[in-house]
C-alpha cells in the first residue's frame, strides 16, 4: 500500500467549486505571460515526461512551446528524421492552445505534421503505435512525435513531450540536446523561431489530419485476446476520468462486439467531477484511491472495473473484493499471467521493472523461469529493450506499463493504460479470476508484501546531494535487524544511475529519490514480514539519508 505524510481533509470528496481552475486566467497567462530566462523556475525543463508546467506560474506558456517546437524541428534535421510527426493531445485546457502553436511552428518549418480530425484528442500509446507502425521496416525517412499532455497533473497543468523514431520517451541526450537549444531560444526572446499564423499552418499542405483512433483499435487484437473477452460476456464499466480515452471505448465495443460501459462521459478542462486526491488537489490519477473513489462505488456494478489517465499513460484495476488495486499488485498478476499465457513469446526474453518496484516481481520473474532486467525510475530505460524484443513487459510501480503483442512484436514503446486495463478484462474472461483473485494466490505462494512511499523534505542542496550519492556514504550494516545485502546507487538491470540510493536486506529493502518538481525526496520500503517490519525500515532509512545527506 502507498503511504502518504498526510492526507487532506478533501481527500477521496468531490471537488469544491474554490479549487476549480479559472480556465480563462489559465488561457490569457498562457499568450500574455513572457517567462524570465534567467528564472530557473521559468525555463524549459525535461524531467522524466517531457517539460511540464503551469502559465499561471510562468512555466508553460506560449514562449516554451514556441522554442521547444522549433528545437525539436532543428533536432529532426540534425539526425535527418524527415518522415512525418504524429502530434496528439489530451484535454488538459492547456493542451489545446499548446498544440496550436506547435503546429504553427512545425509548419513553418516544412515539418510534415499529423493531427486527429476535427480536433481531437489522442491518447499517448496511440502516437507511440502509429510512429512504431510507420517505421516498421523502413530504414529512412522515419516519424516522431509529440504528445501535449501533462499526463494525471492537476488541471492547470500543461505538459510538451518529444517520442523520436523509436517510438518512446527520449533519452536523456535527446531532452538535454533539445532543452538546451530551448532556453537558448527563450533567452533570444525567440528571434530564431520560424512561424506562421495558425489560419495558415492549419491548411498548410505539410498539414494533415486522420483518425488515429482506427489503426490502433483494429490492431489491439493483436496484443490483447479480445475474442476471449468477447466469449465471456463481461460486462465492464471503465471512467476515462475525463481524458483521451473518451472516443476510444466505442469503437472496441463496434470492433470486437464487447460491452464496455464509460461510467462517466464528462469532459471537462476543470474536472470538476472529480474526487480530490491525498494532498488536496485534483490530480486524475488512477492510482489513487482518493481520486478513483467514484469508480471504487461501482465494484460491484461490474465484472471488470478500469479506469485511464487523461493520455492514457497510466491505468487504474478496480475489483469486487479490494476495490481499487495497488499498482505493485497489479503489476505482478499481469506478468505472472503473461508469462504463463503467451507461448508465442521467445523464451530468453526478460521483464522489465524499475528500482522502487515491489520485489514481489523479482519472486514472480524467477518462479516463472525468465530474467530480470531492472532499471531507474523512467520509462525510457525499457524502450531498447521493448524496440528489440528482448524484453517482454516494462513496468513502472506509478502505474505505467506496455508489453509484446501476442506474437512477440514490438507493440508501443511508451506506457499504455488501455491494454493493461483490457488486460484485466482477457485475464478474467481466460481464467475465470479476477486480478485481485490471482493476487491472493500469488501472494500465498511468494509472500505477502507490505509496500509504502513517502514523501519528506529536502532543500535543493539536499536533493543534489542524494542524486549524486555513493553507496560508501552509508555506513550502516543492518537494516531493520538484518544485514544488509546490498547499498546501490546504480541500477542492476543496465548500471545507469538511479539518482538516489537503494538499500536491500533479505526481508525488505528502501529506496530514497529526490523528487524532480519539489523540494522533497520521496523514500519507497517494502516488507516481506509485517506493517512493523515497514516502519522500521522507514524510520531507518530516514535516518541513514538525513545522516547521509549531512543532517541530524
Amino acid at each position: 500500500m502507498t503511504t502518504d505524510v498526510s492526507v487532506s481533509p478533501l481527500a477521496g470528496k468531490p471537488a469544491p467549486r474554490e479549487l476549480l481552475v479559472d480556465l480563462g486566467r489559465l488561457e490569457r497567462a498562457y499568450y500574455d505571460r513572457v517567462p524570465d530566462p534567467a528564472n530557473p523556475a521559468e525555463q524549459v525543463s525535461f524531467g522524466t515526461s517531457g517539460h511540464r508546467g503551469s502559465s499561471l506560474r510562468g512555466s508553460f506558456n506560449e514562449a516554451h512551446i514556441v522554442a521547444i517546437t522549433q528545437a525539436i524541428c532543428e533536432y529532426r534535421r540534425s539526425q535527418s528524421i524527415d518522415g512525418p510527426l504524429y502530434m496528439g493531445k489530451d484535454t488538459h485546457a492547456l493542451s489545446r492552445p499548446a498544440e496550436r502553436t506547435a503546429l504553427e511552428v512545425l509548419a513553418a518549418n516544412g515539418v510534415d505534421t499529423v493531427i486527429q480530425q476535427d480536433d481531437g484528442v489522442t491518447p499517448t500509446p496511440v502516437i507511440s503505435h502509429a510512429i512504431l507502425v510507420y517505421n516498421r521496416g523502413r530504414a529512412a525517412h522515419w516519424a516522431d512525435g509529440i504528445v501535449v499532455t501533462p499526463s494525471h497533473n492537476p488541471p492547470a497543468d500543461g505538459g510538451f513531450k518529444y517520442n523520436p523514431p523509436n517510438g518512446g520517451p527520449a533519452d536523456t541526450h535527446v531532452t538535454a540536446w533539445v532543452q538546451a537549444r530551448a532556453n537558448e531560444l527563450l533567452r533570444q526572446r525567440n528571434a530564431g523561431v520560424k512561424r506562421v499564423p495558425f489560419a495558415t499552418a492549419i491548411k498548410a499542405a505539410t498539414t494533415h489530419q486522420d483518425d488515429f483512433a482506427r489503426g490502433y483499435v483494429d490492431d489491439l487484437r493483436h496484443v490483447i485476446d479480445m475474442d476471449a473477452i468477447r466469449h465471456a460476456g463481461l460486462t465492464i464499466g471503465v471512467d476515462p476520468l475525463g481524458g483521451a480515452t473518451h472516443d476510444y471505448w466505442e469503437p472496441i465495443n463496434r470492433v470486437y462486439g464487447l460491452h464496455i460501459t464509460v461510467v462517466d462521459p464528462t469532459i471537462d478542462p476543470q474536472f470538476a467531477f472529480m474526487t480530490v486526491d491525498h494532498d488536496g488537489q485534483i490530480r486524475m490519477d488512477p492510482s489513487s484511491p482518493y481520486a478513483m473513489a467514484r469508480l471504487v462505488a461501482l465494484k460491484d456494478r461490474y465484472r471488470v472495473v478500469f479506469a485511464t489517465d487523461p493520455d492514457a499513460d497510466r491505468h487504474g484495476i478496480v475489483t469486487s473484493t479490494t476495490g481499487l488495486m495497488n499498482p505493485n499488485q497489479y503489476l505482478a498478476v499481469a506478468i505472472d499471467y503473461l508469462l504463463t499465457n503467451r507461448p508465442d513469446w521467445p523464451a530468453r526474453i526478460a521483464v522489465g521493472k524499475t528500482v522502487v518496484s515491489s520485489s514481489l516481481i523479482d519472486r514472480v520473474v524467477a518462479r516463472r523461469g525468465y530474467r530480470l532486467s531492472e532499471v531507474p525510475v523512467g520509462f525510457k530505460w525499457f524502450v531498447p529493450g521493448l524496440l528489440t524484443g528482448d524484453i517482454a513487459f516494462g513496468g513502472e510501480e506509478s502505474a505505467g506499463a506496455s508489453f509484446l503483442c501476442r506474437d512477440g512484436r514490438i507493440w508501443t514503446t511508451d506506457k499504455d493504460g488501455i491494454i493493461l486495463a483490457l488486460l484485466a478484462a482477457e485475464m478474467t474472461a481466460v481464467t475465470g479470476r479476477t486480478p485481485s483473485e490471482h493476487y491472493a494466490t500469488l501472494t500465498t505462494r511468494l509472500g505477502d508484501p507490505a509496500y509504502a512511499r513517502i514523501d519528506a523534505p529536502a532543500t535543493p542542496e539536499q536533493k543534489a546531494r542524494l542524486e549524486q550519492l555513493a553507496p560508501e556514504a552509508v555506513s550502516e550494516t543492518q537494516l531493520a535487524g538484518e544485514p544488509i545485502s546490498a547499498k546501490l546507487t546504480r541500477a542492476p538491470g543496465n548500471d545507469a544511475p538511479i539518482g538516489g540510493l537503494k538499500v536491500i536486506a533479505r526481508s525488505g529493502w528502501f529506496a530514497a529519490r529526490p523528487s524532480g518538481t519539489e523540494n522533497i525526496y520521496k523514500i519507497y520500503a517494502e516488507s516481506f514480514k509485517d506493517q512493523a517490519h515497514l516502519d522500521a525500515i522507514v524510520r531507518e532509512a530516514h535516518a541513514m539519508v538525513n545522516r547521509s545527506l549531512g543532517g541530524d
